[in-house]
């Protein structure tokens, strides 16, 4: 290997290992890495940012903004309210919506789609007296099967096409991906109705899951004792028959703005002390009520000024665009800015280990979230978090909706006629979204996810680094080495298989920048057409189904659905294989080499 082949191995291998670390957002490790390569002279400097003009950065970018338009004209919810039935049996439930989330994830961004449709499915569940768990990893595999039918429908293939266009000379059309990614997603489809849901493990103790046990995890949440409290003097013990009586488990005590080692059952309780708790929403409240504890403190009360006023509870699970992402509630100022106060976490059934307000957020996290009546939609959207509960059309006037998907519909049919490029099709939406009146121009840059952007516009100079190193070249060759004397169909599945494991654990973007390159020299080494190896990485790419880390949609799920890290593979491992088990022929049949 060559100096400048070398130190761009070890510099995707750093990144790799930060991305796999987590304690970095990838944005940030993407730009690290992008400045470190102009500093060692492995990227011009006058091509460093070129990234972020590059047309899949941009249509990345434009369509979450026409996906937030089509939230917000309320055309989703429309056709769910309307259609979704909790009287269906569960699998035929899981095949409604996930039909639904699969079409809707071929034209809009497959995690706004999951946004859409997660609360949705939630309280179809509740109605139906079902574990949402048993149907929320289905929806997730669902919209992202949905998003390799079309070239917008997954970044993966948008940067895909803008490899093929850069370095062969002609991009993929809107609809090059529907044949294989359309039998693939209807395959994923049937095996997660029928078969996928039946292999979700229940959570421990579940058993038959009744209505509040249905409700992912308890939370792990405070109540204050206040000055004047018949607690004060008594010990921790004490409250302990009261917490048995409300279905509420107490764990320790907080003081000062530390968490107590131990239980602390015999400690002597003072006016400000926090008891940690572990419970349901209803049961918290009622356990506040019978033993005379607070919310809030006096400070936060006299902060927030809410003591007086109608109060609601909201669940919202955090996404990993969220505001609070990385902080405490203090650290955002939520009650001091937003009249709002963290009352409790729940994160998968892990526990919190220090006081809830200064806890440190994560994606995936459900907040339960205590706010004056009528304050639940700007303080949500502030936060950027996800509410949990049924929330209705966004917009009543049903003019807004036929708007915004007319106007989707013709820049769709007029891309795909090769009428008017792709990113220029997509921002002519956004600018009618915006004269029409269907997305506020208030709302414009805060749909776009800067750290996809961030990323994006890191790697791919990145990646054109290492391509131009030859070093696409050195890992197809291996890879062709590796698979020597093996059938066509065989070497697919190889490239699958290796594209597939590294989008499991890493960014499908990233996978994406790094394996298109590859494909294209594999099908150079062969003599053969690079599409079918390019449509094989498209797919594999999108097939993030065994870990929460390796799709933003599994991360989104893992809160609400009360999973654990293991409980992916389960029904993603088969899915995987049935995928490259149906795409290798198709490929072969649509792409023949």
């Amino acid at each position: 290997m060559t100096a400048d082949q070398t130190l761009l191995f070890a510099l995707f291998g750093a990144v790799f290992a930060m991305l796999l670390w987590g304690r970095l957002r990838y944005d940030i490790v993407a730009f690290a890495a992008l400045m470190v390569a102009v500093v060692l002279d492995l990227v011009p400097a006058d091509a460093a940012f070129a990234g972020f003009g590059h047309p899949a950065t941009l249509v990345v970018a434009l369509v979450l903004v026409v996906s937030a338009g089509l939230e917000r004209s309320g055309a989703v919810f429309l056709i769910t309210r309307t259609l979704v039935d909790p009287a269906r049996s569960l699998g035929a439930h899981i095949a409604f919506m996930g039909g639904i989330a699969a079409a809707l994830s071929a034209f809009m961004n497959n995690v706004a789609a999951l946004a859409l449709l997660m609360p949705v499915d939630i309280q179809t569940a509740r109605k139906a007296g079902r574990a949402a768990r048993l149907s929320l990893m289905p929806l997730s595999f669902c919209t992202i099967l949905g998003g390799m039918v079309t070239l917008i429908g997954t970044p993966p293939n948008i940067i895909i096409a803008g490899i093929r266009e850069d370095q062969l000379g002609e991009s993929f059309t809107m609809f090059d991906f529907a044949p294989v990614g359309g039998v693939v997603a209807l395959a994923g489809l049937c095996f997660v109705a029928l078969i996928g849901w039946r292999l979700i493990p229940k959570a421990e103790g579940e058993g038959a899951l009744s209505e509040t046990r249905e409700r992912v995890k308890d939370y792990i949440a405070e109540l204050k004792v206040p000055a004047g409290s018949e607690l004060i003097g008594k010990r921790l013990f004490e409250t302990y028959e009261a917490a048995e009586k409300n279905d509420v488990a107490v764990l320790g005590l907080a003081r000062e703005g530390k968490r107590l080692y131990g239980t602390q059952r015999n400690t002597i309780l003072q006016a400000g002390d926090a008891l940690v708790l572990e419970a349901r929403p209803e049961a918290l409240d009622e356990f506040r009520a019978a033993t005379g504890l607070e919310f809030l403190d006096g400070d936060e009360q006299e902060v927030t000024g809410i003591a007086g006023e109608g109060l609601s509870i909201v669940e919202a699970v955090v996404t990993d665009r969220a505001r609070i992402v990385g902080k405490s509630a203090r650290q955002v100022g939520l009650a001091l800015h937003h009249r709002t106060v963290l009352l409790g976490i729940s994160r998968g059934g892990q526990r919190i280990t220090r006081e809830v307000r200064t806890t440190v957020v994560r994606p995936g996290d459900i907040l339960l979230l205590l706010m004056p009546e009528g304050d639940e939609e700007s303080v949500t959207d502030w936060l950027r978090v996800l509410p949990l509960a049924d929330r209705g059309l966004v917009v009543t006037d049903q003019r807004k909706v036929w708007t915004a998907t007319g106007i989707f519909a013709l820049a769709v049919a007029a891309a795909s006629l090769g009428l008017i490029y792709l990113p220029v099709a997509l921002g002519i939406v956004v600018i009618a979204y915006v004269l029409t009146g269907v997305l506020p121009i208030s709302e414009l840059y805060d749909r776009i996810e800067w750290p996809v952007i961030v990323l994006l516009g890191s790697m791919i100079p990145l990646g054109a680094a290492l391509d131009a190193a030859g070093g696409t070249a050195l890992i197809a060759n291996a890879l062709v080495d590796l698979g020597a004397g093996w059938p066509a169909w065989a070497l697919l599945a190889l490239l699958m298989a290796v594209t597939m494991t590294l989008s499991d654990v890493l960014n499908n973007t990233a996978t994406a920048v790094v394996a298109a390159p590859v494909a294209i020299q594999m099908a150079q080494s062969l003599g053969v057409s690079p599409d079918p190896f390019l449509m094989a990485v498209a797919i594999a790419a999108s097939c993030a189904f065994l870990t929460p880390i390796g799709h933003k949609n599994n991360t989104l799920i893992l809160g609400p659905g009360g999973y654990a890290f293991g409980d992916y593979w389960r029904m993603g491992l088969p899915l995987e294989i049935l995928v490259v088990v149906i795409a290798v022929p198709m490929i072969l049949l649509v792409w023949p080499l």
